[in-house]
């Protein structure tokens, strides 16, 4: 997806940046490797922030640096950040302000205890992945002060990437630059981020009748 992005905005200057396919492949590898970690959301928004900050592909440094800016405006801290955090206050937590509901969560879930009676390799991986899943609710809307049993459930994309096509063909435009203006429809429905992307794409996108839901994509269509 983040490859499929970038040369839809970036283009020529995006092929440009690689010689032959085998020089992609190998650059589609590292990237993957150093986004591991981040959550679907904030590659999103960090997608959206490049193409307004950078004229050409970002290197993997700088765009890094916009997915740990993306994720901090949610007020989520970096997990390495968020683990040291927790660590810290492992002993009395419920005394400490916490920069964000889920690192507290995430310490709790992981064990107070075993936060500050055993050494990082027994409980870093642990709470990494307590804290990625907390991260992933915040950032599909929940609020963690009020922990709830079940997320919020994510639209039924069985056909969606077919009738997003489809679209593209009755507004003739790509099926990349498509897909990207209605990114959001693949987001919960009521997600703040899909909101946000909504409305980003209906000004950016100004010349199409972007359709707010599935079922108004479809009226479109029929």
């Amino acid at each position: 997806m983040l490859f499929a992005r970038f040369m839809t905005i970036y283009g020529h200057k995006f092929k440009s940046a690689f010689d032959d396919d085998k020089e992609i492949i190998i650059a589609k590898r590292e990237w993957a490797l150093s986004l591991a970690g981040y959550e679907e959301d904030v590659l999103v928004l960090a997608i959206e922030q490049a193409k307004r900050q950078y004229s050409w592909m970002p290197s993997i440094a700088e765009f890094l640096q916009l997915m740990d800016q993306c994720q901090e405006s949610f007020g989520l801290a970096p997990k390495e950040q968020a683990y040291a955090e927790a660590c810290r206050h492992a002993t009395a937590p419920s005394h400490h302000p916490w920069s964000h509901a889920a690192v507290y969560h995430a310490g709790r879930a992981t064990g107070w205890f075993e936060l500050k009676s055993l050494p990082r390799q027994a409980t870093q991986g642990r709470f990494n992945q307590h804290y990625k899943t907390l991260c992933q609710r915040v950032l599909a809307g929940e609020n963690l002060d009020q922990v709830k049993t079940s997320a919020l459930s994510a639209p039924n994309n069985d056909n969606l990437f077919a009738l997003i096509d489809q679209w593209a063909r009755q507004m003739d435009i790509t099926p990349e630059l498509a897909q990207s203006a209605l990114y959001f429809l693949h987001l919960p429905k009521h997600s703040p981020l899909r909101k946000n992307l909504y409305l980003r794409s209906k000004f950016e996108y100004s010349g199409y009748v972007i359709p707010d839901t599935i079922d108004a994509l479809r009226s479109q269509l029929a």
